[in-house]
């Protein structure tokens, strides 16, 4: 446990706080923290390598502590997008960079670091990605920045950060069936609003805990940004510690909030309450109960990215498929977040349930989640995915539409060939 014992910190003040070299901070206060990881990917890392060579010095401040993992237009779709990749990888292979993952290692950043073990409790971690704040499921502070405070970052293992604000959300009660950590998250967001937490940190506390697994917090905290949040953090469990134990082997700290930790706004959450959730375009926030949909037809269904391309993702989306047909007016993509989970979903028979579907399964990528590759949009069509963005033009033209949702929901809504139910199958 942290050995900071000043009155009224969160989860978050104390981790900043003991990075920062100090007893104790304050909302809004300025301070210059030490990194344990600094992340970029094939768009970002460019730009940031591009900054840190303006700042004249010869290596980076930790070979281990940065990580680069080419994963939004990999494997690389176009001439452009090659000569990016082929940039860093020569600069990671200068600097001497131990953790660079491309096509053979490779997978989607934010599923790929908890699996490797390269994040854990009490981390402060900064990536040039705004979904890097996943990582306050396992109870770190992890947020995401520009390309100009990665290259920073990578020079001086330092970032500066003011001091965020907390939102508490107590979870009560245990989800009903097909209520998933995505479902929750919906859920909230519908009911705070896309900057209802705006520059604070959302925090995860109560008993409600117990019955949400890993996968369902990483797709909690992977969406915190989604309501405008610095960051999203978890409080540490048996299950956090059990997690961390089986992928890393890194010293980690737990940091629990004080009982009277100061918090803007407290919410209670009975998980018992929530039904499956999809929010409508064009924002996260147009979130809509399931019985109250409508009669929504669709031409594809995107099943992966780093909300919901984790193997629990993978089996709750088989089991759903599994003695039926995709409709035939739907393409549906299924997209596993890292090689492992890949190979572990190939070897669980899952990929025989999702070819014998009529879905295609992809390598590891982000590809169709940011419109990038391998699932683009027409003009008028109209897609369900698990992914964590439904802007204008996110997956193709601007004049398609993007409905978010949970894996089961999908998988139902691709053999429906309209947004559906698993229980309407």
């Amino acid at each position: 446990m942290s050995d900071i014992r000043r009155k009224g910190l969160t989860m978050t003040q104390k981790i900043l706080a003991s990075h920062a070299g100090l007893d104790s901070v304050e909302v809004g206060q300025l301070i210059m923290s030490r990194l344990d990881m600094v992340l970029g990917n094939d768009i970002t890392t460019p730009v940031a390598v591009k900054e840190f060579r303006k700042i004249g010095i010869d290596n980076v401040f930790d070979k281990n502590k940065i990580a680069i993992v080419p994963d939004h237009f990999t494997p690389n779709k176009d001439i452009k997008s090659a000569e990016q990749v082929k940039y860093i990888r020569e600069f990671a292979k200068e600097k001497g960079i131990v953790n660079f993952f491309e096509v053979g290692q490779m997978g989607v950043e934010h599923a790929l670091l908890p699996e490797k073990g390269l994040v854990v409790p009490g981390d402060v971690i900064i990536g040039a990605d705004s979904h890097t704040c996943t990582y306050g499921a396992l109870g770190a502070f992890s947020t995401g920045v520009g390309s100009t405070d990665m290259a920073a970052g990578m020079a001086t293992g330092e970032a500066w950060f003011k001091v965020p604000e907390a939102i508490q959300f107590e979870l009560k009660g245990k989800p009903g069936k097909w209520v998933s950590g995505k479902d929750i998250i919906l859920h909230i967001i519908g009911m705070i609003g896309v900057d209802g937490a705006l520059y604070k940190s959302m925090e995860f506390v109560g008993d409600g805990l117990s019955s949400l697994s890993m996968d369902d917090r990483f797709s909690m905290a992977n969406m915190a940004v989604e309501a405008g949040a610095k960051n999203g953090i978890f409080a540490v469990d048996d299950k956090t510690i059990a997690y961390v134990k089986e992928h890393s082997n890194r010293p980690y700290k737990v940091f629990a909030a004080d009982e009277d930790a100061v918090y803007s706004e407290k919410y209670t959450i009975e998980l018992s309450d929530i039904k499956p959730t999809v929010a409508f375009p064009p924002l996260p926030d147009q979130a809509r109960t399931i019985d109250k949909v409508g009669d929504v037809k669709i031409d594809q269904v995107v099943i992966g990215s780093c909300t919901n391309g984790r193997i629990e993702d993978m089996r709750i989306a088989a089991a759903v498929l599994k003695g039926h047909k995709v409709h035939p007016d739907v393409r549906c993509i299924i997209i596993p977040a890292t090689q492992k989970i890949w190979k572990q979903s190939m070897e669980e028979g899952l990929f025989n349930i999702f070819v014998d579907a009529g879905a295609a399964v992809s390598t590891p990528t982000c590809g169709p989640c940011l419109g990038g590759h391998m699932g683009i949009l027409a003009k008028g069509e109209r897609a369900v995915a698990t992914t964590n963005r439904n802007f204008i033009g996110r997956m193709g033209h601007p004049e398609s539409e993007v409905y978010l949702a949970s894996p089961a929901i999908a998988a139902a809504s691709a053999v429906a060939g309209r947004i559906a139910s698993p229980d309407e199958l």
